[in-house]
């Protein structure tokens, strides 16, 4: 018997160095737990997450008849609940990413976006947060730039909201909508774009969702908003736009 238990604790010597391989090859390189304070300028829910091309809506200009004209204006703050980026921890990390769908997204290509880290996050957060974004929306932007500002970021069963420099630059303000009970209303078993998983859309609509700066500003009252926690990881993330 006391040689079989040698013979057996040699086999799991043996076999453990090569497990642990195996799982270190297995671990993602990186991976992100967050809730995201979502709004955007489309009817409450935004039928972009049915559809490739967003909401109409009806432009009037001087001397002419008022016309449809289609875009998904959007404001998405974002806080890490959990995660790392190649050793780097990204917990509590907030950023926040403003732009327009443009008209239609059905190839894959979008309008314009601006990711604007919160001032506290480091460089290598910030490379890590950037590559985890081109996997969880994996499209081509006619324009994406970065930004740096003060992200307030405050959740909330009734009410949540956030602020880009204490709303100079942008703004979200979300409000349930009421239910049959005092709980929020959650749509569930719904994609939300190259997410790996999430809880369920808490539908929130906004009080006011806005971008005040640049040539591009707008302001929206009482369209889409919604809260979300999502995962995703290297190992089951689509591949960005750029195939990497």
């Amino acid at each position: 018997m006391r040689t079989i238990g040698i013979f057996c604790a040699l086999l799991l010597a043996a076999a453990v160095p090569a497990l642990a391989k195996d799982m270190k090859a297995s671990a993602p390189e990186w991976k992100m737990n967050a809730t995201i304070i979502e709004a955007c300028s489309c009817p409450t829910f935004c039928q972009c997450f049915f559809t490739t091309s967003p909401a109409g809506h009806e432009m009037h200009a001087e001397g002419h008849q008022g016309h449809a004209e289609h875009f998904c204006r959007f404001n998405n703050a974002y806080r890490v609940n959990k995660g790392d980026y190649k050793g780097v921890k990204l917990d509590g990390a907030k950023f926040w990413v403003y732009g327009d769908l443009g008209a239609d997204f059905s190839k894959g290509q979008t309008d314009w976006a601006v990711v604007t880290f919160d001032r506290s996050t480091t460089k290598e957060q910030r490379d890590g947060i950037a590559t985890i974004l081109a996997h969880l929306y994996p499209v081509k932007w006619n324009s994406l730039t970065t930004a740096e500002g003060d992200i307030e970021w405050v959740p909330g069963k009734d009410e949540a909201y956030a602020t880009l420099d204490g709303g100079k630059t942008a703004e979200v303000r979300l409000k349930r909508f009421p239910g049959m009970t005092s709980d929020p209303i959650v749509i569930r078993n719904l994609k939300y774009f190259g997410a790996t998983h999430n809880d369920g859309f808490l539908v929130m609509p906004n009080t006011v969702e806005a971008l005040r700066v640049g040539d591009k500003a707008f302001e929206f009252r009482g369209t889409n908003g919604f809260m979300i926690t999502l995962d995703i990881d290297a190992n089951t993330a689509p591949p960005a736009a750029g195939g990497n």
